[in-house]
């Protein structure tokens, strides 16, 4: 049970940084975007820890609140989930 909770949670966070790095690049190009509303499920349903890495490392969406404050909530939940089952 442990070893399927941290990989759903990993294939989640990569797929969250993924879409985190493809919409700033489709920023910089000024082309079609991805709705936040799919970017913060993706962070709810497991995903936030890449979110936050991808956060700061892209510097993408670091000054709209809800993802500077909920995305690190969300990966603080999840590591101490993570935490607390091993």
């Amino acid at each position: 049970m442990t070893a399927v909770v941290i990989a759903y949670i990993t294939v989640m966070s990569t797929c969250l940084f993924i879409a985190m790095g493809y919409d700033k690049t489709q920023a910089k190009k000024g082309k079609w975007r991805m709705e936040e509303a799919t970017l913060h499920i993706l962070a709810f349903c497991g995903g936030a820890i890449g979110g936050v890495l991808a956060m700061y490392l892209f510097r993408h969406k670091t000054r709209k609140n809800a993802f500077a404050f909920g995305f690190p909530l969300l990966a603080a939940i999840q590591t101490f989930i993570i935490v607390t089952l091993l």
